[in-house]
């Protein structure tokens, strides 16, 4: 009944909201003297692919300088972080697949370049190698397309599977896609992932209500 998990990148398995936040502000301060609020990236910006968050910025400009913007963006978050760490429990999540022989894989909006990045960071490119980049799908999050393809790519079933997440649009994309997904309230409230259709919300990897989960599927007859 559990044959796969599948984890969302930025915030659920390293903290990085701070530092998108941080080379956001940079950027736009630098280039155009604006400010840029918290609250605005979190209600705009925050698990959003970057062509969306371009679009929310710079509504007059071009696709081309969209995607300029965006790179320049990314590359100051790749500056900004050069060690990250998992969040607590992760690592014992994954030693706990791989002895059970549950397939595992990551479903970002981030590009390739900063998922490469992050994984290699965190020293999980090994461990994590199934890597579903939404940008380079027809659609990203919230479209629960990036989830559906993470499901094929690990031959599993929505039933079959969990999801974890800490953002609006990749919960509307997980639970989307029909997988029982966990919110992780690293960057939001409980009550908004709630409302995005968490099923549970969970501090970490080491929350006593992940891990019945886990045990209670694996308890049952397949």
């Amino acid at each position: 009944m559990l044959n796969a998990l599948l984890f969302d990148l930025d915030g659920t398995l390293t903290d990085t909201d701070a530092l998108h936040l941080l080379a956001l502000q940079q950027l736009l301060l630098e280039e155009e003297q604006r400010v840029f609020s918290h609250a605005q990236f979190m209600a705009h910006v925050s698990g959003q692919a970057n062509a969306n968050m371009c679009r929310y910025l710079f509504p007059e400009r071009s696709v081309a300088e969209h995607e300029a913007f965006a790179e320049r963006k990314e590359q100051r978050f790749r500056q900004l972080s050069p060690q990250l760490t998992p969040i607590p429990g992760l690592l014992r999540l994954l030693d706990f697949a791989e002895q059970q022989g549950i397939g595992t894989c990551v479903v970002t909006n981030a590009p390739r370049a900063n998922a490469e990045h992050m994984l290699q960071a965190l020293g999980l490119s090994q461990r994590l190698p199934i890597v579903l980049v939404a940008e380079e799908l027809p659609r990203a999050k919230p479209d629960p397309l990036p989830y559906l393809r993470g499901l094929q790519a690990l031959d599993a079933a929505a039933g079959q599977a969990l999801a974890f997440e800490d953002s609006v649009p990749g919960l509307k994309a997980a639970v989307g896609a029909g997988i029982c997904t966990f919110g992780l309230a690293t960057s939001q409230r409980p009550e908004t992932l709630l409302d995005a259709g968490a099923h549970r919300v969970i501090r970490d990897f080491d929350d006593p209500q992940l891990w019945a989960e886990i045990h209670r599927r694996l308890e049952q007859p397949a």
